[in-house]
């Protein structure tokens, strides 16, 4: 007594068969079509002593089963075989009869063994490892179709659509339309599927064990058969796979599918409908804000389906924009529901290109959140009358924090908590709408001004770890960190954002940070050929007069190179207009001493001492709070003293000191150097320059030399000096740069010309030359 039990197509008939040789006796052979003569079987079997064969029971009628059973219990030696699913108590009956004296097989997909064997047969020679893995995937290891595709195994085997055909004509529209869905080879939800069937859970399930029991699903029960549902997608003509396509992209959103998912599921089936590209669109508004490349891969494909451009022309404006990806706002017009969305994005692009004042007007005329967005570039233009009526509007937690927070930039001090608290909060929910400009950023920027490096770093580090605000903002806020990490006499991150940044499209905003970061470098290597390249990049920016308060110490690193070229034709006006946001704003003082301290950077770089004592009279009349400003005002007397020829070595170091410790290293440095040079006291002399060297060496920038380069057995210090002479800078020049005396200067250039055996200076620098590659 045995039981078959298997899906269709997995070998049930040919089991049989190998049961029967194996008994080694005379056996007769139940089907459907022989029920007729069943008790003549039945009483040949007995005669005989026959083994009763009872294929597909699962198709017998209820009467058929009933006498069958009985025959077993009667002592008839049978074996059954059926599908896994008992469809009736007459079928069970008879199970139970045979099983409770024999074995139940279960068939399986073919052993990898078994398969080999198969597809020997079949193509009359063994096939290859890769023919193998192909057609075990292709087939799930079922008998029948493994046989199918063995047979034509670079298409779709006839001989497996003519079997469905049979299949779905005989088991009725519900069936086939089922099988249709699955044949996509989408990760459907059980209350999909129903919806895109029409079916109930109970109905759906029912079909899905026939589909099972039918063979077409795989071991799992869970999906198709890839050739069986490439067999069924063949037969559909292209309007009914549109229609299916439909189908199923309305019952995902029908049933609030997530549309990130739904329309993943629809790519995967080249869907091109109205409602995929609906689904689509979906997609790229959910993903805009936190992957702004994907959502526009989506919007891509909503136009491809035969999305119109105007219900795609937000999403992708604000997606493209956290991208720095250019945005054509001119271009194909947003459905008129989103013309503030595409206002906001204007707004942030305008802040991206360095136009706080454009940026301001944009999001002033744009819905909620718009106006409250304003805040921040109304404060830094000047405008805080109207930055205050403009934060009383409507915006999420996130941005009226940042509003606020932005309405106390005129106290730096003041100010850096709340930014914290907005940069936390922008972290915790961020709200979907372009930013012209994250708490991160501008809370660096204001803890740089308030002396408070540390927050500014960890505020930077932050940003760039979560990803906030996008790519576009991603370059912002390593730029801005690389600038001060400079700023406080830290070189080697700014030097490798320079190589990473080099040749990068940036813009505005960021042109203006990337030249402030050469500039700093240049200034502080004494590089005067990358100072003109970080000039010719700032230039054209500056020119377009569009400064504000934020920008205001990166400009001051732009404004000193620019006097240290000559090209002071650009300063006053970009002065003059900082002067006037910083007059409309009440003069706050933190502010007020870092454009004063700015005007005595450029006096010192030209040596005026006229000019250097009238800013540091300017700074002399604020009284500041903050311990950096305090420094900044002490030692811009300090330094028009010196500048004048008055030297008080004590002083100098003194003043320098609190330099330093307000985070100001390399200009406490230039104050004692540009001290030594000008004392005629040798002793305080070489005390200075000593003290000036220990401070321009907390983090040197990096050599550019190739390592193990021969300089001609010339010293590093030799090297140094010998670079300065080749960018021909006279010995005074490159003392005031090494914290040299110039007659030490002098003396290292002898010692160069005697090492490298020359007597003149020209054959000193043609030498030079050929030892010395140029730095880029």
């Amino acid at each position: 007594m045995t039981v078959v039990v298997g899906v269709d197509g997995s070998g049930r008939t040919r089991r049989l068969g190998e049961i029967a040789t194996a008994a080694g006796r005379p056996a007769v052979r139940v089907t459907p079509a022989t029920t007729d003569d069943l008790q003549v079987l039945l009483n040949q079997a007995r005669a005989d002593d026959a083994l009763v064969l009872v294929d597909d029971a699962h198709h017998l009628e209820p009467a058929t089963l009933r006498s069958l059973t009985v025959a077993a219990r009667g002592g008839a030696s049978m074996a059954i075989a059926r599908r896994p699913t008992i469809t009736g108590p007459e079928l069970a009956d008879l199970d139970e009869a045979v099983s409770g004296q024999g074995p139940v097989e279960q068939l399986g997909p073919l052993a990898p063994a078994d398969l080999a064997e198969l597809a020997k047969e079949v193509l009359g020679r063994p096939a290859t490892s890769e023919q193998l893995a192909a057609l075990q995937v292709a087939s799930a290891g079922l008998a029948a179709v493994a046989v199918a595709v063995a047979a034509d195994p670079s298409g779709t085997p006839p001989a497996l659509v003519a079997r469905l055909q049979r299949r779905f004509a005989a088991a009725g529209r519900d069936v086939a339309g089922l099988a249709a869905i699955l044949a996509l080879g989408l990760d459907l939800a059980d209350d999909v599927v129903c919806a895109a069937t029409g079916m109930d859970p109970a109905e759906a399930a029912a079909t899905m064990r026939s589909l099972r029991d039918e063979g077409l699903l795989t071991p799992d029960g869970e999906r198709m058969i890839p050739a069986i549902a490439r067999a069924v997608l063949f037969d559909l003509p292209p309007s009914e796979r549109r229609r299916l396509h439909e189908t199923v992209a309305t019952a995902l959103l029908a049933t609030g599918a997530d549309p990130v998912r739904a329309a993943g599921q629809l790519r995967a089936a080249r869907a091109r409908t109205p409602t995929a590209a609906n689904v689509y669109r979906q997609a790229g508004d959910r993903l805009r804000f936190t992957d702004p490349g994907s959502a526009l891969t989506w919007y891509d494909d909503a136009l491809d389906a035969g999305a119109h451009p105007s219900t795609v022309a937000a999403g992708r404006a604000e997606a493209a924009t956290l991208l720095g990806v250019p945005v054509d706002l001119d271009g194909p017009a947003a459905a008129p529901a989103d013309t503030g969305r595409i206002a906001m994005v204007a707004g942030a692009a305008a802040a991206y290109d360095g136009r706080a004042g454009r940026a301001a007007e944009a999001l002033l005329g744009a819905d909620a959140p718009g106006p409250v967005l304003a805040v921040s570039a109304l404060v830094v233009t000047g405008q805080l009358a109207a930055a205050r009526t403009a934060a009383t509007g409507s915006a999420p937690l996130p941005v009226r924090r940042l509003a606020d927070a932005a309405l106390a930039m005129t106290d730096p001090a003041a100010a850096l908590p709340l930014l914290i608290e907005a940069a936390e909060s922008f972290e915790q929910a961020p709200p979907p709408v372009a930013v012209p400009d994250l708490p991160h950023a501008l809370g660096a920027l204001v803890a740089v001004v308030a002396g408070d490096s540390a927050t500014a770093e960890h505020l930077l580090d932050r940003a760039s770890t979560s990803g906030a605000g996008g790519p576009v903002a991603l370059d912002r806020h390593r730029t801005l960190l690389a600038w001060v990490r400079m700023r406080t006499g830290r070189y080697d991150s700014a030097v490798a954002e320079l190589r990473r940044l080099s040749g990068t499209t940036l813009p505005g905003r960021e042109r203006l940070m990337y030249a402030g970061l050469t500039a700093g470098i240049a200034r502080r290597s004494g590089d005067i050929a990358q100072l003109r390249a970080a000039w010719s990049v700032a230039e054209p920016v500056l020119a377009r007069r569009a400064v504000d308060l934020s920008q205001l110490e990166v400009v001051e690193e732009l404004l000193v190179a620019a006097a240290r070229l000559r090209h002071h034709q650009r300063i006053a006006p970009v002065l003059a207009d900082l002067a006037g946001i910083i007059d409309q704003l009440d003069r706050p003082t933190a502010w007020a001493v870092s454009l004063g301290w700015i005007r005595l950077q450029i006096a010192v770089v030209g040596e005026d001492p006229t000019a250097a004592a009238a800013a540091a009279d300017e700074l002399a009349s604020l009284d500041p709070a903050g311990f950096r400003q305090q420094a900044q005002c002490r030692a811009a007397g300090r330094w028009a003293a010196v500048l004048a020829g008055e030297v008080d070595p004590d002083a100098v170091l003194a003043d320098a000191a609190e330099l330093a410790a307000a985070e100001l290293p390399w200009e406490s440095s230039r104050l004692i150097g540009q001290a030594a040079v000008r004392t005629t006291d040798a002793s305080a002399a070489r005390r200075l320059l000593e003290r000036a060297r220990e401070l321009s060496r907390m983090d040197p920038v990096p050599d550019e030399t190739q390592p193990g380069a021969s300089h001609g057995g010339l010293s590093d210090r030799e090297v140094e000096v010998a670079r300065l002479v080749l960018a021909g800078r006279t010995h005074r020049e490159i003392g005031t740069q090494l914290f040299l005396s110039p007659k030490t200067v002098e003396h290292h250039v002898a010692r160069i010309r005697g090492k490298l055996g020359v007597t003149t200076r020209a054959e000193m620098v043609a030498t030079l030359r050929s030892l010395l590659p140029e730095e880029s």
